[in-house]
């Protein structure tokens, strides 16, 4: 038997369009900050097309949308998995609608706007008083939106551009009073100049930020005065070239933490504000990998987080915007919180595992949300996993495994095998649940053996 939407679902129902029982058609483009990206000077990077990776995490909507709703997606989700979902785990799943045309270098929203059949069906789900919720929002979506006639259940793409600068981030920060790490907002090279020269004085490496890098791109660390005087070269190279001496990077003292956070607030349309969670991130080279529940903060700690949360979603709300905000945070290695270091202003990983965390991680328990390796000869279908991972899927005393995207398994599945033999290797997503950290840690340590080695899939499969 499946279970209805989850009060975390109906929670962001109602501040986003007043009503619980609003159907929503939920868009997962994990790469809208490439699309805010592109009107601002950052970092010298080559451009990039949205990887497998970003668009089959699209499936992690999966976990958040409810029975009534519909997720739209690149590619079509295993149907082993989905019974999985429904049946194993009891979850009411959405519809699933795939645009009858795709191709790998464009996000979903421009599949849709180019695939006539999904857009009547997209359509008629308007009709029926349904909203569009992305991830983010950039013009792709406002375009789908219009032509589609379903109305958005959150803010326009220049609101979304605005509040998710880091810049904005720093600004806001400072004006709040909170805590600030020291650093500087660049809008210019002699900013940028200035910066260096004043970080120069101070102890350590220090960090430079693009105001739209994600999950460890757009940032470079700068421990030497060399480096720093060879990335002022590269600048003024490409600001000669172009006649443009804008940029838009924060400059920040890199500081020794002990742990990085991340918190979840959601602001409604008339200025509500709720803090949703608290958690510990894991991250390796600044690359996000993970979270663990509860985060270890004191009761001094905890009230500067909730002081900050109020105070942020605040001022997003008198700034224009609505819906959910993750905003990352630090604590230093001598305990002091720094409460803002950026504001991720839209959908982040964990709203996704927000009703799965709700469902299934019990009071006084721990739970880690992350990622595993998965190397196969060849495509996998759910159903090789299963026979893999076992009872590890099931209810235990040790603690129970959750697979939370199954879609990125298969991520270069394509040119694996290409005459020589070579495994692909994907990624599993995952929530892990266990009474304390010594059970948690050793589900962790069964799923990481395994998941060790070449998975073979059944011939059958």
């Amino acid at each position: 038997m499946t279970r209805e939407s989850t009060d975390y679902l109906r929670r962001l129902k109602t501040a986003l369009t007043g009503d619980p029982a609003t159907p929503l058609a939920f868009l997962c483009n994990f790469e809208v900050e490439t699309q805010w990206a592109r009107h601002h000077i950052g970092l010298p990077a080559p451009a990039a097309a949205p990887t497998e990776v970003v668009q089959r995490m699209e499936e992690l909507g999966l976990l958040l949308a409810g029975p009534g709703d519909v997720i739209l997606v690149k590619n079509a989700p295993d149907q082993g998995y989905l019974r999985y979902l429904g049946e194993d785990l009891g979850i009411g799943l959405p519809a699933v609608l795939v645009p009858e045309t795709t191709t790998g270098d464009r996000s979903t929203a421009e599949d849709l706007l180019n695939s006539p059949q999904a857009l009547d069906r997209l359509s008629a789900l308007g009709r029926r008083g349904a909203r569009l919720i992305p991830m983010g929002t950039s013009e792709f979506e406002e375009k789908l939106a219009i032509s589609a006639q379903v109305p958005l259940a959150v803010p326009d793409a220049a609101t979304f551009e605005r509040v998710n600068s880091k810049i904005y981030s720093r600004r806001i920060t400072e004006e709040l009073g909170l805590p600030p790490v020291p650093g500087w907002c660049c809008e210019t090279l002699g900013e940028l100049r200035h910066a260096l020269a004043q970080a120069a004085g101070l102890p350590g490496p220090v960090v430079v930020k693009d105001a739209y890098g994600v999950s460890g791109k757009g940032l470079v660390v700068l421990d030497t005065a060399a480096k720093a005087d060879r990335l002022v070269r590269i600048l003024e190279r490409r600001a000669a070239r172009t006649g443009d001496d804008r940029v838009a990077l924060v400059v920040e003292h890199w500081i020794p933490k002990r742990a990085d956070l991340n918190y979840q607030i959601t602001v409604d349309r008339r200025g509500g504000v709720r803090l949703d969670f608290v958690k510990q991130a894991l991250t390796e080279r600044g690359v996000h990998q993970g979270h663990l529940m509860p985060a270890d903060l004191n009761d001094d700690q905890h009230a500067l987080l909730r002081r900050a949360a109020e105070e942020v979603g605040g001022r997003l709300a008198a700034d224009g915007f609505f819906g959910v905000a993750g905003i990352d945070a630090i604590v230093a290695d001598d305990e002091r919180v720094y409460p803002v270091l950026e504001i991720n202003a839209r959908f982040n990983m964990s709203t996704y595992q927000g009703g799965m965390t709700e469902r299934f991680h019990a009071p006084g328990h721990v739970a880690l949300a992350r990622h595993y390796p998965v190397r196969s000869a060849a495509p996998l279908v759910f159903d090789d996993l299963r026979r893999v991972l076992g009872p590890l899927l099931f209810p235990a005393s040790g603690g129970r495994l959750i697979v939370t995207c199954f879609g990125t398994v298969n991520i270069g599945a394509g040119n694996a095998g290409a005459g020589d033999g070579t495994p692909h290797q994907g990624r599993l997503y995952t929530l892990l649940t266990a009474p304390d950290h010594d059970r948690l840690t050793a589900l962790d340590r069964a799923v990481q053996a395994a998941l060790a080695g070449v998975i073979q899939p059944r011939e059958d499969s």
